[in-house]
């Protein structure tokens, strides 16, 4: 299909009909990742007997936070590798293997696997995971008033993954052993790649080729570049393993968690200096990625607050909570079927405000103002529940429904429509990366949410719920009154 063909396509719900490819790849990628998510807390403090591992809470969320970060980090690589070694389409097809591997690996017992599935799952999500938004980009022209709409439809396909494979991979878990949930998530993800990989003819030349920069010489000696630099790296991580291993020096999830977050800080310092003073870009792009540090600031906060409902507020679901309903018992994992029932009820409605408030639709960052609001409300309703179950009681399931509910008003505001403002505010020579870039926030929220959840045993819990929701709202209100100055930085980007 001809790149017009696909901007003019109406026949997935009126959308192009590549989205229905992408949209299935990414709901069986969100199955498997939601569905590991889903049980890795418990399989972390679980009792060796029990076929868990054992950590305290401290390690575990160490070890919870460092994947769940390190997963969206990569994103940031995987964008660079697909502008300048595989295209983005290849990309996608390499991330989906490497994650079924993964999944198997977790499935296997010992603790070498287990580490080794984390490290192949935070590299096929880095490769999949920002270039397959890419791609759904690509599928609109640049002026296509459907995309915003388009990427709401994409969100949901997201979230019904993520709904399914709580119930399944976790009942499976918690019925059978942790390690045949993760068997059952590795599924689901090979699922998805056989179904990419035959419906690629629906994209057309959407995320086949890489970007040029107009010199074919010069190209060739960027990809060569590249290559060496993605193997030295991998390299310089495989020699530290060996290192570690051989008790050359000590290493723990702990420390490792720690230079991790000095590692983003740093990362985020060296990528946005790049953007913004070095040479090589338009006063435009500049002011266009000044606008991308306000949005990308304001999404690292909001995530460190939403990412919580994987580690703290499970562990919250399975000591505090009352979960019986019609006599059945059903596994804390089941929680996090909650968010995702919430998001494919309301993404629909949401899509349709977007296109009905026409003139009158909020900016991106209005919408990212009231993402964080929303994510405040989200754990201020839950500092008298967990003040009641500091005495020992267990607390009704309403409230932890409630902060779903909250959380994933905020979640519509701001996830779908940041992806959608990254494939328009970035430069098309470096798409990908940009893409990488907004994941990146996201993996500074989930290393936040991972300290926060190491705390979980050695303070107050009303007393960590209620720092997360005042400093959560505190952002919130610094971003209504970044509005306008991040509008006239977008320079007319809508």
């Amino acid at each position: 299909m001809a790149p017009s063909d696909v901007h003019l396509d109406r026949s997935f719900f009126g959308h192009p009909r590549g989205l229905a490819t992408l949209f299935f790849t990414e709901m069986w990628e969100r199955f498997s990742y939601y569905g590991m998510r889903a049980i890795l807390i418990y399989f972390l403090t679980d009792t060796i007997a029990k076929g868990g591992l054992g950590f305290a809470d401290s390690k575990a969320g160490a070890v919870y936070g460092l994947y769940t970060s390190m997963v969206y980090l990569l994103c940031l690589g995987g964008g660079w590798v697909a502008d300048r070694i595989t295209g983005r389409r290849r990309a996608v097809l390499i991330g989906g293997i490497l994650i079924s591997v993964g999944e198997f690996c977790l499935a296997t017992p010992g603790l070498p696997f287990f580490y080794v599935g984390l490290a192949l799952l935070m590299m096929g999500t880095g490769m999949l995971k920002g270039n397959v938004s890419v791609i759904v980009g690509q599928l609109y022209g640049k002026d296509d008033a459907r995309r915003d709409s388009g990427f709401s439809i994409f969100y949901m396909g997201i979230n019904i993954g993520a709904l399914i494979s709580p119930l399944i991979c976790g009942w499976v878990g918690h019925t059978y052993g942790w390690r045949w949930g993760f068997g059952i998530a590795g599924a689901g993800m090979l699922a998805g790649v056989i179904q990419y990989v035959l419906g690629g003819k629906h994209l057309g030349s959407a995320g086949l080729h890489l970007p040029s920069t107009g010199d074919p010489e010069a190209d060739r000696r960027q990809k060569r570049n590249a290559i060496v630099a993605v193997g030295s790296a991998l390299g310089v991580l495989v020699l530290l393993a060996l290192l570690g291993i051989l008790g050359v020096f000590q290493m723990t999830a702990e420390a490792i968690a720690d230079a991790e977050g000095w590692a983003l800080c740093g990362v985020v310092v060296v990528v946005f200096s790049w953007l913004l003073f070095l040479p090589g870009w338009t006063p435009v792009e500049r002011k266009r990625s000044a606008a991308v540090l306000v949005l990308f600031v304001a999404s690292a906060l909001f995530w460190a607050s939403f990412e919580q409902a994987g580690s703290s507020l499970s562990l919250f679901a399975e000591r505090s909570t009352h979960r019986s309903m019609f006599g059945y018992d059903y596994p804390a994992s089941w929680f996090q079927t909650v968010q995702p029932v919430f998001v494919i009820a309301f993404a629909p409605v949401y899509a349709w405000l977007w296109l009905a408030l026409k003139r009158r639709e909020p900016s991106s960052p209005a919408k990212f103002a009231l993402g964080l609001l929303f994510a405040g409300l989200a754990f201020a309703i839950l500092v008298p529940p967990a003040l009641v179950s500091a005495h020992g009681a267990q607390v009704s399931q309403w409230w932890l429904v409630s902060t779903y509910f909250l959380q994933t008003m905020g979640e519509l505001c701001l996830s779908p429509v940041g992806l959608s403002a990254m494939t328009k505010l970035a430069p098309d020579r470096a798409a990908g990366f940009m893409m990488g870039i907004w994941f990146l926030s996201t993996s500074i929220g989930n290393w936040m949410a991972g300290k926060a959840a190491s705390l979980y045993s050695s303070m107050p819990i009303q007393t960590l719920f209620g720092s997360v929701a005042a400093f959560t709202i505190g952002a919130a209100i610094v971003m209504a009154l970044m509005i306008r100055p991040t509008v006239r930085l977008m320079s007319g980007v809508k």
